[in-house]
């Protein structure tokens, strides 16, 4: 009975660990969902946190647990999971946001669960629980992701330039004040729709790791707790990061925000449809460089987005590294 209820007690740390990484899901990247509604001044950040995080939840009503799945079942073989192995995978991803946080660093923390997860499973067994279709797919989707929002941004504010050439500025910013608010509103339900179902898939590895859930099967508590926890971190909002990614890359307009917001929805969109874990931030990154190009390619700080970019290349290698040796410690502590 002893070894039961320590069991249950394990599972119950690791499940409330998970939620802790999908709150700082949310609390990390509130920025890529408020980040063009508050540079241009919409709304205030008090009211674009809570605009956000009541749209992060809406998600839930609109999309299958299709990314889960991929999470769940389609990175690492659940044969080889254990406690140790999730612990490490944890570990490993909110160690690498919390100090991509602290220095202002919008990075993914889709890859850094990924990575995590594939660290944590190497140092346990090596490559054999790596599966290459999904590691493959998730790869590729770092360049894809983002080279989708730009296009996507760039097309958007291409057509609204084109359809409202003749409209005094004046009155255009009135109109995308308030397109603005649907947009961000879009672009933060596709950010719950594919960051929550990351923490979902890895909650529900665990589950099926001691037993208590089957491939076929997710539970709808651990669809409703990680919609919760995300939109809470969202609601809490990443202050740090929203500077770099609304005012640093380049300086928006209503318009060209509108652009952003609507270029990261539509790629998001697509990506949680199809099951592909993608990095929201990657993505609204590639739709304001390319809403922000249309507009004024000499506005927009290149060099920046190049070291941005090197940040996101580095991060599911840093993220398995530290995941291999929190699985280590887990070995010791976590049965």
């Amino acid at each position: 009975m002893m070894h039961l209820d320590a069991t249950l007690v394990t599972l119950a740390l690791l499940v409330l660990l998970a939620l802790a990484f999908d709150f700082m899901n949310g609390f990390h990247d509130a920025a890529n969902s408020i980040a063009t509604v508050v540079s241009t001044r919409v709304l205030k950040p008090y009211q674009a946190v809570v605009w956000a995080a009541f749209f992060n939840f809406v998600a839930i009503y609109l999309f299958e647990p299709r990314v889960a799945a991929t999470v769940g079942k389609g990175i690492i073989d659940p044969g080889f999971v254990d406690n140790a192995v999730i612990f490490g995978a944890l570990v490993g991803a909110i160690v690498w946001n919390v100090a991509t946080w602290y220095f202002g660093i919008p990075s993914s923390s889709s890859h850094a669960l990924i990575g995590g997860m594939i660290g944590a499973a190497m140092a346990k067994s090596g490559l054999e629980p790596l599966l290459a279709p999904g590691i493959i797919r998730t790869t590729i989707f770092i360049f894809v992701s983002p080279a989708l929002g730009l296009l996507i941004g760039g097309a958007v504010m291409l057509g609204i330039s084109w359809l409202c050439f003749r409209i005094a500025p004046a009155r255009l910013d009135r109109w995308f004040r308030r397109a603005q608010l649907v947009t961000s509103a879009l672009y933060s339900i596709g950010h719950g729709s594919n960051d929550a179902q990351k923490t979902m898939g890895i909650i529900w590895l665990l589950l099926m790791s001691h037993g208590l859930a089957t491939p076929g099967h997710l539970p709808e508590w651990v669809i409703v707790s990680c919609y919760v926890a995300i939109a809470i971190g969202t609601l809490c909002g990443g202050w740090r990061i929203i500077r770099t990614m609304g005012q640093k890359l380049t300086k928006l307009t209503p318009a060209s925000g509108s652009a952003a917001s609507a270029g990261g929805a539509i790629t998001l969109f697509i990506a949680s449809h199809s099951g592909i874990p993608v990095s929201t931030t990657h993505t609204i990154t590639g739709a304001i460089l390319g809403a922000g190009s249309v507009q004024n390619p000499s506005r927009v700080r290149w060099g920046l987005a190049t070291n941005l970019v090197y940040a996101w290349l580095l991060t599911i290698p840093a993220s398995a590294l530290v995941a291999a040796g929190a699985w280590w410690v887990g070995t010791y502590f976590v049965h």
